[in-house]
């Protein structure tokens, strides 16, 4: 059951209305009603589709028809106004400030469940469910190097490839490694390197966070990017085109 929290920050989206993309967040706040106060109170202009609590309730707080503001500055695939397409849900955790904590079951079995609903009503494919640090990661890391992308994954949420066995390989090429991030979405050009290669462990290589580019991440990255190309296998070459073109800016 969804309990209604109406906020009063939102506002139109375009014309048409676009809804393709999925932003994960945690709500990095003390406790959820915390969270609900601040993303209800119109001075803070800022808000959310969805909350869900530990316990696994889940609040309504705007119309999915209707923008929230909940992304930011932020940026994938070259696209910056991604309050415009997206739909925002804030997981309600404690966050690296107050007291970082793992996602408990009841928790994440209300995201997978809000997640596959909403997949199942909206065009938004793998590529583009996404989590706060990935499309701002020189100022956010939420939802972190906690959260189950991997058991969303195996739901059809979202694209998170096992890694596979290390080896030892040859010197890392920097410039293919930051290549790779590109076609996976992040806009490396929008942040320093060291940001964006620290949002991406923090999603996909969680035992290591510290931006450095070792011969592991570069690999993984090899594994994301390759993963995320066969995502995008069905797409109209025009609309590829258009998305990575956005990157060499």
């Amino acid at each position: 059951m969804i309990r209604e929290r109406p906020s009063p920050n939102h506002e139109q989206r375009g014309t048409p209305p676009r809804i393709d993309m999925l932003v994960l967040h945690y709500t990095g706040m003390q406790n959820a009603e915390a969270a609900l106060e601040r993303l209800c109170d119109p001075r803070a202009r800022v808000s959310a589709h969805y909350v869900i609590d530990e316990s696994g309730l889940v609040w309504r707080l705007v119309p999915e028809a209707r923008r929230a503001f909940h992304a930011g500055v932020s940026c994938w695939h070259g696209e910056r106004d991604l309050n415009l397409p997206s739909i925002g849900i804030e997981i309600v955790n404690p966050g690296h400030e107050w007291g970082y904590r793992p996602f408990p079951e009841a928790q994440m079995a209300a995201v997978e469940a809000v997640c596959r609903d909403l997949l199942s009503r909206h065009p938004i494919p793998p590529f583009r469910v996404v989590g706060h640090s990935d499309i701002a990661p020189d100022r956010k890391t939420d939802p972190g190097e906690l959260f189950d992308w991997a058991r969303l994954a195996r739901a059809g949420i979202g694209i998170w490839p096992a890694p596979g066995p290390h080896r030892n390989s040859a010197p890392v090429d920097p410039a293919r490694a930051i290549s790779g991030l590109a076609a996976i979405g992040y806009c490396v050009a929008s942040a320093d390197a060291t940001s964006a290669i620290t949002a991406f462990q923090r999603r996909f290589r969680p035992s290591r966070i510290d931006g450095a580019l070792d011969d592991e991440t570069a690999m993984r990255i090899a594994e994301v990017s390759a993963a995320y190309a066969r995502s995008r296998g069905g797409l109209p070459r025009r609309r590829v085109r258009r998305a990575l073109g956005g990157l060499r800016e």
